[in-house]
């Protein structure tokens, strides 16, 4: 079974920092591309980083500079570095994963999708 679990969210003080993690599994995960996206109530889902099969990929610009996507070398392990958090990242945040494994800014309909874990930045 194809499972993207997503975890690492919770509360946290403007300026703050949280570290989401996906754990991937059951799919070639090395051959896809995995991303992360957020939601924020009443506002359509966006992407916010993503890593292709090469290692390459993008982070949306408004989160650039403060938030840092990485990954083991398989892809089973994606991890989102959030720094300088903002109460406008309130967001759920989902791990999402595409096949033929590449990155595209502004595209959302990834093939496999995890739960979302809830990101919330008090001011």
């Amino acid at each position: 079974d194809v499972q993207l679990q997503a975890s690492g969210g919770g509360l946290v003080q403007a300026g703050g920092s949280l570290r989401l993690s996906c754990v991937a599994s059951g799919f070639p995960t090395d051959k896809f591309a995995i991303g992360w996206f957020r939601q924020a109530p009443g506002k359509e889902r966006e992407g916010v980083a993503c890593i292709d099969h090469a290692d390459s990929g993008y982070v949306a610009d408004s989160v650039k500079g403060r938030f840092t996507i990485s990954s083991d070398n398989a892809k089973t392990k994606v991890y989102l570095e959030m720094n300088t958090l903002k109460p406008e990242d309130t967001a759920v945040y989902y791990c999402a994963a595409d096949w033929p494994g590449l990155c595209v800014p502004g595209y959302t309909g990834m093939d496999y999708w995890g739960k979302g874990t809830q990101v919330t930045v008090s001011s």
